[in-house]
């Protein structure tokens, strides 16, 4: 696995009182990667080096 953005033990903070799946960590992390990825691609789109949270 490449490195994570997502960090396991606040993720499992943030679902108190459930239980997390083993494979719930990657598919946030790759959708994560995903949305991270088409966000700069729009910022390139409008002549931008900044990445903001309307390019999401």
């Amino acid at each position: 696995m490449s490195d994570s953005i997502i960090v396991k033990s606040k993720l499992k903070e943030i679902v108190q009182g459930y239980n997390v799946g083993g494979d719930l960590a990657d598919a946030l992390d790759a959708k994560a990667k995903e949305l991270l990825s088409n966000a700069v691609k729009r910022a390139e789109a409008n002549n931008r080096k900044t990445v903001m949270a309307k390019d999401l």
